[in-house]
């Protein structure tokens, strides 16, 4: 088991590291729209979705994937009326390779985000 720690993506707020790496799988603990120094992004679900996907990328990357090599995504989303406008940008970052999914609303998220994403991804 490989932890992963990037200063390229928010750092822990608990007793959980941004992501572990077992065998060639790389499991990511889920990203919130704070930036890398733990400020939570300014505006609506499209800002906040594209910080998820930054912080995502920075730690994909110190673990040796990629969106490319995303296996399984979960979606978290505290209003399902914004599914449409979530769902068009998570297609400008999984635009060829769709992952399999699974979107869930829930009651809140950690810090009030709007949009929480957890992923699954092979290594290589």
């Amino acid at each position: 088991m490989r932890m992963i720690s990037t200063d390229a993506a928010p750092a822990a707020i608990g007793p959980y590291s941004q992501g572990v790496v077992v065998n060639n799988l790389f499991y990511s603990s889920g990203q919130i729209p704070l930036t890398a120094e733990g400020t939570m992004i300014e505006g609506g679900i499209e800002e906040q979705t594209h910080q998820v996907f930054k912080n995502l990328e920075a730690v994909l990357k110190e673990a040796g994937a990629s969106f490319e090599t995303v296996v399984k995504a979960t979606v978290f989303i505290k209003d399902m009326n914004d599914f449409a406008a979530i769902n068009e940008i998570y297609g400008e970052y999984f635009s060829t390779h769709k992952p399999a999914r699974s979107c869930v609303e829930v009651a809140r998220l950690p810090k009030d985000a709007q949009i929480e994403i957890e992923v699954i991804a092979l290594v290589k």
